[in-house]
């Protein structure tokens, strides 16, 4: 079984629970999806926004908050939480679902906003390069890509403290034992690569204006945008 195969049935597994298991997994789970919703600066009051690895629709939802006019395209390999998604935007009716890998759809549209949380650290390096420049080609000319996700520490032992910080944390929250031993479990999913490497990759590919907005150990919010086209 191939690790897209495995990501999908893990999370099919978690996904009536997984916003509730959120705020406990995301210490600093405030800040994190805030911090993006308040840089997505678009002139725009109906943009076509791309939500990569959706999910259950969560980041999404923030977004709806600040561009309540949105045109959003979820895409996940998980049916379960798109499912869960669907519930969530049952009265927004300018939502588009596609149950497919993002690493291999090709995207009919182009898009004002790409958005990703919690997802493409599932993927291996050349993984995460190939994808950045297929969102690069999905962007309009001046538009922004925000990626909310984990990255790996710059040295092995920036690393530990991250993981062991983020574990510390785990274990004092609201968590049940199992919830949390199930957590640990779909760790073993993840291939994070460092900021710096992710960041480096989106400047040869062409985005500008390239940031690390917020930093909360292995906690960032990447920030790039597409530059202008005559």
């Amino acid at each position: 079984m191939d690790d897209r195969k495995k990501v999908a049935i893990k999370f099919d597994e978690i996904a009536s629970q997984y916003d509730n298991q959120r705020r406990e997994l995301i210490p600093c789970f405030e800040e994190f999806y805030s911090i993006p919703v308040t840089i997505a600066d678009i002139n725009d009051d109906s943009p076509n926004i791309l939500d990569i690895g959706a999910g259950t629709g969560l980041f999404s939802a923030f977004m709806l908050k600040k561009y309540p006019n949105a045109n959003l395209t979820l895409i996940d390999i998980s049916e379960k939480m798109l499912e869960v998604a669907k519930s969530r935007f049952l009265n927004h009716p300018n939502v588009k679902y596609i149950t497919d890998d993002y690493t291999k759809y090709n995207f009919d549209e182009t898009y004002d906003l790409v958005i990703s949380s919690l997802s493409i650290h599932h993927l291996t390096n050349t993984e995460k390069k190939d994808l950045y420049r297929h969102i690069f080609t999905t962007m309009k000319s001046n538009s922004l890509f925000i990626n909310a996700d984990q990255v790996l520490g710059d040295t092995p032992y920036l690393d530990s403290l991250y993981k062991e910080e983020w574990r510390r944390k785990v274990e004092n929250s609201k968590l049940s034992k199992e919830e949390i031993l199930n957590a640990y479990e779909r760790t073993k999913l993840d291939k994070m690569s460092t900021l710096d490497e992710q960041l480096n990759w989106l400047k040869e590919i062409g985005f500008t204006d390239l940031d690390c907005i917020y930093k909360n150990f292995n906690f960032v919010v990447i920030l790039g945008r597409k530059p202008f086209v005559c």
